[in-house]
């Protein structure tokens, strides 16, 4: 590798080296999530010449993803392309040596093993914790190590995960945490340089294992707030020696098996829920773009279809009873204007409620099943 390559810079810095630059090109990352820390993380990491990045997201790119979301723009937001494809784009065109895999999925119990097949290495660009307990017990499975990033508000933590040598996700919480015990961007928003900040720490995380350092990283969950300037890390090392975590010591792997999966989640921030069918469809969206003529304003793009009802009254009665009218002050009604965005895989982000029960009726009105 000659002094004039594009890596020169990297490649004197000391953790690197030519053989850590050769390192980095023969690797394979995979990717979950590619919205504010997966953008971050696509950009570094193919800037920084890792051979192969395989991009898993099942989301398509918004207006107000450009507040954070660095690799979109707003002909992202007006074509209405998959995050995967519009990142896939990006990248291609700021190094041409790496392989970026786009694939617009919903990673799940079902196909996290195919996804993890010949990666070195998993970063969480995710929202949720349902997930992030899926990836932990596939990178314990499958032997792979994966660093737990997450950010809300101005604040944010992660933690790497070397199956054997270091604490797992369990290890330092057994359970995910119960509905509102933790802070959501839809509670606490987020800042685009808190992203910034932890992102760019799990970039750097994800270059020292892939070099050949992952011996080096201590067994440490690190929190920073950006706002506040703190910036503290919890020794973890105890952990190591605890036989109590249900995953490292008794294998058990209730993510991966699939008895921990939920048909429906609630995206974060949006204002929106995903509806995902129990099993594997593939849809014709064209066939389904005729189907719906008449109900609502369509577009559609080879990826997706998404259908905008006409704005309606939505009317909820908390206290109606079966045999009685409702008091008078007991109806509430507000106008919801409702978007219902459709994979071919059968997967739909239906926009305008954050009610799981509410998203489940339109997408079995409208999509049926």
């Amino acid at each position: 590798m000659q002094k004039s390559s594009r890596y020169h810079k990297q490649m004197l810095f000391a953790g690197i080296g030519e053989s850590g630059q050769q390192r980095l090109g023969n690797s394979r990352v995979l990717l979950i999530g590619c919205g504010a820390l997966g953008c971050v993380l696509a950009d570094s990491l193919t800037r920084a010449g890792v051979g192969h990045i395989r991009i898993v997201d099942r989301d398509f790119v918004e207006l107000s993803n450009l507040q954070r979301q660095i690799l979109f723009d707003e002909q992202d937001a007006h074509e209405q392309l998959p995050k995967a494809i519009a990142a896939h784009r990006r990248l291609a065109r700021i190094n041409s040596g790496v392989t970026i895999e786009p694939i617009i999925a919903d990673l799940d119990f079902s196909n996290i093993a195919r996804l993890c097949d010949g990666v070195d290495l998993i970063l969480d660009g995710t929202d949720n914790f349902e997930t992030r307990y899926l990836i932990n017990d596939a990178a314990l499975e499958y032997g792979i190590p994966w660093i737990f990033t997450g950010v809300t508000g101005s604040s944010g933590q992660l933690m790497p995960v070397i199956p054997i040598t270091s604490p797992c996700l369990r290890c330092l919480m057994p359970q995910p945490p119960p509905p509102g015990a933790t802070e959501t961007c839809d509670t606490a928003g987020v800042l685009g340089p808190a992203v910034g900040v932890l992102a760019s720490l799990q970039a750097a995380i994800a270059l020292k294992v892939l070099a050949g350092h992952s011996s080096e990283l201590l067994p440490q969950l690190t929190l920073i707030d950006v706002w506040t300037g703190s910036h503290r890390h919890v020794d973890l090392a105890p952990l190591l020696t605890s036989t109590a975590c249900p995953a490292c010591h008794q294998q058990e792997r209730l993510w991966l098996q699939g008895t921990r999966r939920a048909a429906s989640t609630v995206l974060c921030g949006r204002n929106a829920v995903q509806i995902s069918p129990p099993e594997n469809v593939s849809l014709s969206l064209e066939e389904l773009a005729q189907r719906l003529q008449g109900a609502g304003e369509i577009s559609t793009n080879r990826f997706l279809l998404r259908l905008t009802l006409p704005t309606e009254k939505t009317t909820a009665t908390p206290n109606e009873q079966p045999d009685r009218e409702p008091a008078v002050n007991a109806t509430e009604t507000n106008t919801v204007p409702v978007e219902i965005t459709v994979f071919p895989d059968g997967r739909a982000i239906i926009r305008g409620t954050s009610d799981s029960m509410v998203a489940r009726s339109l997408y079995s009105r409208y999509i049926g099943g």
